[in-house]
């Protein structure tokens, strides 16, 4: 019974929402099992009581029999010990229940975004990755309640109908007809409740996408002048989102209001019922006291049946959601040929750029997009015709390429923990899938440092990215805990902690894009030297149009319009291309003046 937050949670169900949720149970058949027999015979039990009390009247406290009343009355103590262990077990079940299918449905999105990879951002938005890890999962385990209480309250009717018989066959009637009517009464609302519900859900996932592009871009914004206008915009699908919401609050305040209200007067005209045959004397003191204890102990199981009714009804929509994420396919890995044994040259026709390996080379262009489809193109990320040695791209699986070659996204995402683990150090659990994923590639795990050298290994990284001063200015140096993005570093910092995360996985072919843009010029004159030295005859990619970057290429490419206009070095290309020297060429002085200043504080 006991759940393993990190074990395989299986191949989904993912032919819709109710099959996935039916998945849901399968996979936790026992437990989904013990939590319906525990939430059967606690509800039943709760019956038992005014059928015992009715008992302790009849045959105790009416004829005077002091022993048959003590009897009875200590049934009925003994009955409540049980069934509040039994509701106390049912509870507990119940809520492993909803943990299980709350991890297994993590477990699943997680690991389907993961096997996604590049492709996911471009065929779902941010916003609707979050609203499903958010909402939808919660709404989803949630609605497994009706596989214990929900069973429960039906078995629980069904036995209450029973002892209504032994009572009176008009009563049991009334009763078992009774709820089958106020599903009627209320099921066109259900069904006007999902389709409320499964548009909320989408205006929802649009405005926490813009929320997270909101707070992401935000000085950009103000320096661009366009935050009013964003602001507008998000005003707008905010209040579309508000309609919307009291829409699913006035079909989900009728349901309730019903779900309270007819069952009210359901048990009201039972208990008339009942009052009535006893005045006329076709039942006894005891049975009439039962009836009451019947109405009430009813009122439990359609509470639960109203409102696993309703749960049923959002879980399914979310579901529905799970199921059209799983259904995303990642790009096609048609690749069969071997990537090349021994370091290769990387060639893109598109461009005309060919990388030769072993070097270090540097894009310069004055669109950095130009530079950056290069990167993107030559590490597989979009389709092209690249080759990598004799070899297209597209021939070689997608593991292979993604073990061997590394693109450093630089605005790769950075989970709150310790900064050893936002670097990635060998010794945490987010080296693989978690730190090198968000670098823009889903391996180069088998190049970790692992054994006593791992922290040789983190500490060469955090030296060659110039990143060591930040460990020693936290308190706790790489135990202290970064914020979600790095939000309480500089931008400064959280760039050369993206270049130490990359340099950590040792690739064979590094790409980055703009990895120093942030730094000042003498922070950015030592990450320059120190890579260089890090990357030797390792191959090496940037897009920078840094003269402190270029100086130190071996090979420069000026990309014009996105194609390669002339290749040199540094001070080749200042010397022979008017173009370059305007692109990339300080003021000597200018150049003096910044390399003598230490940086703003933090950086």
């Amino acid at each position: 019974m006991r759940i393993d937050a990190y074990e395989d949670p299986g191949a989904p169900e993912c032919r819709g929402g109710w099959r996935y949720l039916a998945w849901l149970v399968r996979r936790q058949w026992a437990r989904c099992l013990a939590g319906a027999v525990l939430a059967s015979a606690w509800m039943v039990l709760l019956a038992a009581t005014p059928y015992l009390m009715a008992r302790a009247v009849d045959h105790g406290l009416e004829p005077g029999d002091l022993g048959a009343l003590a009897g009875w009355t200590g049934a009925m103590v003994a009955v409540g010990a049980v069934n509040a262990w039994l509701g106390v077990m049912r509870h507990r079940t119940m809520t492993k229940v909803r943990m299980d299918a709350n991890f297994r449905t993590v477990k699943v999105v997680v690991g389907h975004a993961t096997r996604l990879g590049a492709a996911l951002r471009r065929q779902v938005g941010a916003g609707e990755v979050v609203t499903i890890g958010v909402g939808d999962v919660q709404t989803i385990s949630t609605s497994l309640t009706a596989v214990g209480p929900g069973v429960g309250a039906v078995v629980a009717y069904a036995a209450v109908g029973g002892l209504m018989l032994s009572v009176s066959a008009g009563l049991a009637l009334v009763v078992l007809l009774g709820v089958p009517l106020l599903g009627v009464a209320l099921g066109p609302l259900m069904g006007r409740l999902q389709g409320r519900e499964t548009e909320y859900r989408e205006r929802q996932s649009v405005l926490t996408a813009r929320i997270g592009d909101l707070a992401g871009g935000l000085r950009v914004l103000n320096g661009l002048g366009g935050k009013g206008l964003v602001a507008d915009a998000f005003r707008r699908d905010s209040g579309r989102l508000r309609e919307q919401g009291y829409r699913v609050g006035a079909v989900t305040s009728w349901i309730q209001a019903l779900g309270v209200g007819l069952p009210m007067l359901f048990l009201a005209l039972v208990t008339w019922l009942g009052a009535r045959l006893a005045a006329r004397g076709q039942i006894s003191v005891g049975e009439l006291v039962s009836v009451y204890g019947y109405v009430v102990a009813l009122g439990w199981p359609v509470a639960f049946l109203i409102e696993m009714g309703h749960q049923l009804s959002r879980g399914v929509v979310a579901a529905r959601r799970v199921v059209a994420f799983l259904h995303l396919e990642p790009e096609p890995d048609e690749g069969t040929r071997d990537a090349p044994a021994e370091p290769s040259a990387l060639y893109d026709p598109a461009s005309g750029a060919r990388i030769a390996p072993g070097r270090l080379t540097v894009l310069v262009t004055s669109r950095p997009s130009d530079a950056t489809e290069v990167l993107d193109r030559l590490g597989r990320y979009t389709p092209s015709d690249a080759t990598w040695g004799d070899i297209p791209l597209t021939d070689i699986p997608l593991p292979q390429v993604r073990s061997r070659i590394l693109v450093a996204d630089p605005e790769a995402d950075l989970f709150a923990g310790t900064l050893s683990d936002v670097v990635g150090a060998p010794d945490t659990d987010l080296r693989g899938a978690g730190n090198c994923a968000t670098s823009h590639n889903a391996a180069a795990d088998a190049t970790q440092p692992t054994g006593a050298d791992d922290k040789a290994h983190l500490t060469q990284a955090l030296q060659a990215a110039a990143a060591e001063d930040i460990v020693r200015a936290l308190p706790d140096g790489l135990q202290t805990l970064v914020a979600a993005q790095a939000r309480d570093l500089s931008g400064g910092q959280r760039q050369r902690i993206r270049l130490a995360r990359a340099l950590l996985t040792d690739p064979e072919v590094l790409l980055a894009a703009e990895p120093t843009s942030a730094l000042d010029a003498h922070t950015e004159a030592t990450v320059a030297d120190r890579l260089r030295h890090a990357r030797q005859g390792r191959t090496t990619v940037l897009a920078a149009t840094s003269p402190l970057l270029l100086d130190r290429a071996d090979v420069v490419h000026h990309l014009i319009d996105g194609k390669v206009a002339a290749t040199g070095t540094h001070r080749e290309l200042l010397d022979t291309e008017p173009e370059y020297r305007a692109l990339v060429a300080r003021d000597d002085e200018d150049a003096e003046e910044e390399g003598a200043v230490e940086g703003e504080p933090g950086r």
